[in-house]
């Protein structure tokens, strides 16, 4: 499955008729990267979520060999839209240990850039699907 493909078309149907950004985000990380919402996310996130997109379809910048990386962006956004960008990274680099040189380092710091022009409205919703496309998908 071009898992990237996916995502991208998941953005694009969650941004119908959404106002919320964080909202949006939150539900990316659910249905994308298996982080559910309320109050026991940070299990989800800590456990590194299910893999709902499973397959490939990454930039080789992006490519880490496994079928997890869909999951891997969905879930960071989400995390970066709970905890803001510096806790997010801080995690990434020493929880998940993800160099910020390695496949899911860069991945993880495309997700948090992404977070950040959906809350900051610099990416509007409607254009999520797009930018997933182009910036993240082979």
């Amino acid at each position: 499955m071009d898992a990237c493909a996916e995502l991208a078309t998941l953005a694009g149907r969650l941004a119908v008729g959404e106002t919320s950004p964080r909202r949006f985000l939150v539900r990316l990380g659910e249905e994308g990267g298996g982080i559910r919402r309320g109050a026991l996310w940070m299990i989800d996130a800590t456990l590194a979520g299910r893999n709902r997109l499973p397959g490939r379809g990454f930039s080789p910048a992006l490519d880490d060999g496994s079928t997890g990386q869909a999951r891997h962006f969905a879930g960071t956004a989400a995390a970066a839209a709970r905890l803001g960008a510096a806790v997010t990274r801080w995690v990434s680099v020493h929880v998940r240990r993800d160099p910020l040189d390695s496949a899911d380092g860069r991945l993880s710091e495309e997700a948090i850039r992404f977070a950040a022009l959906v809350r900051s409205g610099d990416l509007p919703l409607a254009e999520t699907e797009a930018w997933i496309r182009e910036h993240l998908c082979a």
